[in-house]
């Protein structure tokens, strides 16, 4: 052994600290949630024995957790001298990631009782057109199964009109797609899809497997009523294009899009998967579009993390978490 500095009671260990995939599996092993809360609490209190009446434990006992720790580190922790403690080099590293793996546990219960203090209560929804008919509907269902005596109030609006539901507060979150003053809001990634054309099914683009959004601008549309997110998106691409999306006529559903568009009124562009939903029932064919633009991107806004309620906290961590 060597003595270290001029206190000869410091003494070291010619051992180093676990570095190794065995020594790191020991520490894994071996240093457990409540040492570390003991051991910071005497390096906070400087003292064994205030340490241990903060934590209703008797000083022996909080001793011996510290020599443990010690000996599966292989380094001494804290000098111990008639007034109190000190912490040495190695005691101060092993303090700084112990108050950080508390904290995450901490951060970890203070998360997860949302989900139990969200059990009652109700939550208010403004969301597009395209997540309602979508996805909303199962993992809604699949939300109240577990929450089932949470309330959800759910406001069907275009995605413009969204994020000013949230702006003003009149609703806890809203789903939309990303459009101008989005960044506004805190946000979490909800669901994406992809946007494709809907053609009669006798349409001579019917036959390909994709279509490219250029090839549609000779074509009359049906559009959805509003300045929508999808009218919006259309608009764009035709423009930048340098033709135009000629709409025969507007709309207030995608499900009235696709019955115009069976009736030979007129092409349409909308979520693959509400095209897929009638075919079969109507005669049209849905293909996706090609370009780049057409995969979207659907988002949870909010106006903070922070000021959700316990029942909304709960339904934004649903809705965001696993999701394809």
């Amino acid at each position: 052994m060597r003595i270290i500095g001029n206190d000869p009671s410091f003494v070291q260990q010619k051992t180093c600290l676990p570095t190794t995939a065995t020594g790191m599996e020991n520490l894994l092993r071996k240093l457990d949630l409540t040492s570390l809360r003991l051991f910071v609490a005497v390096c906070q209190e400087k003292s064994m024995a205030r340490a241990a009446e903060r934590e209703f434990i008797a000083p022996s006992a909080i001793s011996r957790r510290i020599a443990d720790v010690e000996a599966t580190i292989g380094l001494p922790l804290i000098q111990r001298h008639q007034r109190g403690i000190t912490v040495t080099p190695v005691g101060e590293t092993v303090r700084r990631y112990a108050q950080t793996i508390l904290g995450t546990i901490e951060s970890l219960g203070a998360e997860l009782s949302q989900f139990h203090e969200g059990a009652r209560g109700s939550v208010r929804i403004a969301a597009n057109l395209s997540a309602i008919v979508q996805f909303l509907p199962e993992d809604l269902a699949a939300f109240g199964r577990v929450f089932p005596a949470v309330d959800v109030e759910l406001d069907e609006q275009h995605s413009n009109e969204v994020l000013q539901r949230v702006g003003e507060r009149a609703v806890d979150l809203g789903i939309c797609n990303a459009v101008a003053g989005i960044e506004a809001f805190e946000m979490a990634p909800y669901r994406a899809d992809r946007l494709a054309v809907v053609l009669p099914a006798g349409h001579s683009l019917a036959g390909r497997r994709e279509v490219p959004f250029e090839a549609l601008l000779r074509e009359t549309f049906v559009g959805l009523k509003g300045n929508s997110a999808l009218t919006q998106m259309v608009h764009q691409q035709a423009v930048a294009l340098g033709g135009e999306a000629r709409v025969k006529m507007r709309v207030s559903s995608l499900d009235a899009l696709c019955r115009m568009v069976h009736a030979g009124l007129g092409i349409a562009i909308a979520p693959e998967q509400v095209g897929q939903l009638y075919v079969g029932a109507l005669e049209i064919a849905v293909r996706p579009l090609a370009d780049p633009w057409a995969a979207r991107q659907l988002w949870l806004v909010f106006p903070a993390r922070d000021q959700l309620s316990a029942s909304a906290a709960a339904l934004v961590n649903f809705l965001s978490q696993g999701q394809p």
